[in-house]
């Protein structure tokens, strides 16, 4: 069975940092992307990066998390992680992790998500 469990949201001052989880079962990471997203109440699901595991770790970020978040992936651990820095009241979302639908493909379409994980950046 699939699962993805995200982890290590919290509530975290401006300018702060945090590293986010995504736990991963039942299928193999290296052969798949993943794609971490973000939902605020009342607004759209927006994407925020992804990693492409079977194509030499490429990267994509959303535009206003470049150079602040870092998406990395420990094949062997079976996870991804999402590092975030220089925290804004404006990353306060629902963070989500996605696995990608077909293997050696990357950056969507997604079959599996998260349940989520609260990240609170408080101004």
């Amino acid at each position: 069975e699939v699962q993805l469990v995200e982890s290590g949201g919290a509530l975290v001052q401006a300018g702060g940092s945090l590293r986010l989880s995504c736990a991963t079962s039942g299928f193999i990471l290296a052969d798949y992307g993943v794609g971490w997203f973000r939902q605020v109440p009342g607004k759209e699901r927006e994407g925020v990066a992804c990693i492409s595991n079977s194509l030499g770790g490429e990267t994509l970020y959303e535009e206003s998390v470049k150079g602040r978040f870092i998406i990395t992936s420990d094949n062997a651990k079976n996870t991804v992680y999402l590092q975030m820095d220089s925290l804004k009241f404006e990353d306060t979302a629902v963070y989500y992790c996605a696995k990608d639908a077909r293997p050696n493909f990357w950056a969507g379409p997604y079959d599996y998500w998260g349940q989520g994980t609260q990240v609170t950046v408080s101004s």
